[in-house]
């Protein structure tokens, strides 16, 4: 037995979003049902060196298949201007729950967008109006390109408005997709009043109001994954239907935090986790997939800080396909080759 070595590009190469989509709704229903294991985010700071570690393990049992691994990532401020490095770096260590051998351990940067853009699309294909064909987009960085892609894959897109202050990025992004979508810049009202939204930002000032959506925008924010981190206006929070992925780790730095800390908004503002409509606990968008006419309108959000388990769906998706294909490197990490 060998270990699977994948890179970035494997990993991309490898990732099939309709498949990761499908293992991530997977891991929101097994979560759902309690089906599933994962402790709390740890992190090990690092003042020193302006900088953190993260480890998020996660076990789960979809039914069909399990699936068990853990992710190390960083958070390295200085690391593009004094080491010529990436400021976020990941690794994922998948392995066989039975057994426990290292399956593989693979890139967790292009994992992360990948399952990111999965979970945008799970809570898209249950919460954005059924007939949506527009899509705006705050933030033009690399988390933009697989918003779209996985977006994409639930609805029918057609046009894209995309808003960032870097018109470089912006038109590198409009280059990337405009063989396939109507794609131009505009501002974040213009964004936001597409039929979904995605914003992707690190802002800690919100950028997005009440205002600036349209009366049944969906709306991905993505973005806050640190305590501080807030890209949506208060008021525009407070009269949408707001979905989370999971209570702590969203009260905690997910896009809610700041108004929940201040006491601005509680656990009667949050209308369920995106598990429960999964699963057919809760309602999703009337007339989307799974719900009759009797479900949520008006302006919907997805607080998605991003979880153990969709990590671990997502690389097995990204193992099981490279094992088929042949793809990556084998190698005999534990010495049991023979």
């Amino acid at each position: 037995m060998q270990t699977l070595l994948l890179n970035g590009d494997d990993v991309d190469e490898n990732a099939r979003m309709d498949r990761v989509i499908e293992a991530v709704e997977g891991a929101f229903a097994a979560y759902e049902r309690g089906d599933a294991q994962m402790p709390p985010k740890s992190y090990i700071d690092l003042p020193e060196y302006n900088g953190d570690f993260r480890s998020m393990p996660a076990y789960m049992d979809a039914g069909d298949w399990d699936a068990a691994g853990i992710k190390w990532v960083n958070v390295h401020t200085d690391n593009p201007a004094d080491h010529g490095l990436p400021t976020v770096m990941g690794t994922m260590v998948y392995s066989d729950p039975e057994t426990a051998f290292p399956l593989a351990i693979m890139d967790g940067t292009a994992l992360t967008m990948k399952r990111t853009g999965a979970a945008a699309a799970v809570a898209t294909d249950h919460l954005a109006v059924p007939d949506a064909t527009s899509m705006g987009i705050v933030g033009a960085g690399v988390q933009s390109y697989t918003q779209l892609e996985a977006i994409a894959a639930v609805r029918d897109v057609e046009e894209v408005v995309v808003s960032d202050l870097d018109e470089e990025r912006v038109a590198t992004f409009i280059d990337a997709f405009e063989d396939r979508f109507d794609v131009r810049a505009g501002s974040i009202s213009e964004a936001g009043h597409c039929d979904v939204l995605s914003t992707v930002t690190p802002v800690e000032d919100p950028i997005v109001g009440p205002d600036d959506v349209g009366d049944h925008t969906h709306v991905n924010a993505m973005g806050a994954d640190a305590e501080g981190k807030h890209e949506l206006a208060d008021e525009l929070l407070l009269d949408a239907t707001i979905v989370i992925d999971d209570h702590a780790q969203c009260t905690h730095s997910g896009e809610i935090n700041v108004p929940y800390a201040l006491g601005v908004l509680d656990d009667d503002d949050i209308y369920g986790e995106i598990g429960e409509i999964v699963v057919g606990n809760r309602a999703g968008r009337a007339g989307a997939r799974g719900t009759g006419e009797d479900g949520v309108t008006g302006v919907t959000v997805f607080d998605s800080t991003g979880l153990a388990i969709q990590d671990v769906a997502a690389a097995r998706v990204v193992f099981e396909e490279a094992d088929d294909n042949d793809n990556g490197y084998p190698f005999d990490l534990l010495g049991l080759a023979e």
